[in-house]
């Protein structure tokens, strides 16, 4: 009888037919994370969002919006930029992907990502 039950416990999955007591217990689900303060990391990130030779200015961020999977954060950035040949661009529009507060991607931003209809918050330079 000891074997079987110690066999059996090699099997006892939330799901399994053994009594309760003697099934695993399930995972509790992930703590959500808070939601992150877009402006701060981008004031730290600024070189992983930019080219350090594109002279961003007048930053704004959207708020941060759960991923539709919600395993992280989406927002949006824009900056003024210079080329690299020095003359100035027109307003440019990135997409972050943020998890554990860090920036884990940025694409220029495309018409399906509602980063024309967000509502921005200048972010304001370190002291």
């Amino acid at each position: 009888m000891i074997g079987v039950l110690l066999v059996a416990g090699c099997a006892a999955d939330t799901h399994s037919s053994l009594p309760a007591f003697m099934r695993a217990k399930e995972a509790p689900p992930p703590v959500p994370e808070s939601t992150p303060d877009v402006a701060l990391l981008v004031r730290k990130q600024l070189d992983m969002i930019f080219v350090a030779s594109s002279l961003p200015r007048d930053l704004e961020v959207s708020p941060a919006l759960r991923t539709a999977a919600g395993d992280g954060w989406t927002a949006c950035v824009r900056a003024e930029i210079t080329s690299t040949t020095g003359t100035a661009l027109r307003r440019q529009t990135y997409r972050l992907t943020i998890r554990h507060d860090e920036i884990v991607d940025r694409r220029r931003a495309m018409a399906g990502d509602a980063c024309l209809t967000e509502n921005y918050k200048r972010v304001l330079p370190t002291k």
